[in-house]
């Protein structure tokens, strides 16, 4: 049964369905078959990265899906180690030709890798391989607001995206708030955190309980509200199909409190932060 995703319209005027997959560790012939099951069950956004070391198996299960090529958004992203110009460029076209594509909906900067002083150039090189015609929409990753300050200051160009980590251990309250103020979409990646420890959590639960869903679905119905898209990865059919029915459902104020206020200092799933952490 294919489902319907409602659409975010991003500040360049290309629309993204609020949920996709990500696809971090699908791989090789396993892979292209959990994405083809996605992409049948009504999934349109695909992400994945350079670095990720599957932009071939994307390529190839939207080859093979029955969906056409321009209904489907695929996000790709170009590594710390290529950020200087002529490399990000080679780069980019090295992304498509592994998918065998001829454009990428979104192209984003992985990291903003602040002590090498180099993203600015990449996205400099982001703007022109989509002046050329290889990426629809660009943005970034992890990149906090006075980076992205910069990019707008030196290239007169602002992200359309900015790819952050978000779940209910690490709300990302005014980040999110940033974005919002400077209509930047914001798009949540590990959105179900440690899968372990939420299924664990008693207030997830109960609200879990209160609608009859489960709490993945509690949780991707939250990021909904919050105005984020979220990308949560699974390679099995039913999880695929059960994390994208969460728009029959609403969770009321008090419950988007209750799960933001489970939000930690240090919340972090890997302790990454973008101020200093160097991703090559």
């Amino acid at each position: 049964m294919e489902k319907t995703i409602p659409e975010i319209t991003l500040n360049d005027g290309l629309t993204m369905p609020v949920i996709g997959l990500g696809t971090y560790r699908l791989k090789g012939s396993e892979g292209v078959n959990s994405i083809i099951s996605a992409i049948d069950i009504g999934y349109r956004l695909i992400d994945s990265a350079y670095n990720y070391e599957n932009e071939g198996t994307v390529g190839e299960a939207v080859r093979r899906s029955s969906v056409p090529r321009e209904e489907l958004k695929i996000t790709s992203k170009l590594p710390g180690r290529y950020q200087n110009y002529d490399k990000a460029v080679t780069t980019i076209q090295e992304s498509l030709y592994r998918a065998n594509l001829d454009y990428y909906d979104v192209y984003l900067i992985h990291w903003p890798n602040p002590n090498q002083d180099t993203y600015v150039e990449a996205w400099q090189a982001l703007i022109d391989a989509k002046k050329w015609g290889l990426i629809r929409s660009i943005g970034v990753c992890n990149f906090l607001p006075e980076h992205i300050e910069r990019l707008e200051k030196e290239t007169g160009v602002k992200p359309s995206m900015n790819q952050i980590e978000l779940h209910p251990f690490f709300n990302q309250a005014t980040q999110r708030k940033w974005h919002q103020e400077n209509n930047i979409v914001t798009e949540s990646w590990s959105p179900l955190a440690r899968a372990n420890e939420v299924l664990q959590n008693d207030i997830l639960q109960q609200i879990a309980d209160q609608h009859q869903k489960s709490i993945s679905q509690v949780i991707l119905r939250w990021h909904y509200q919050l105005g984020a898209i979220s990308i949560p990865k699974s390679s099995s059919p039913e999880r695929q199909l059960e994390n994208i029915s969460i728009f029959d459902f609403s969770l009321n104020e008090t419950e988007m409190s209750l799960i933001s206020g489970l939000t930690r200092p240090e919340g972090r799933i890997n302790n990454q932060d973008p101020a200093t952490y160097e991703e090559f």
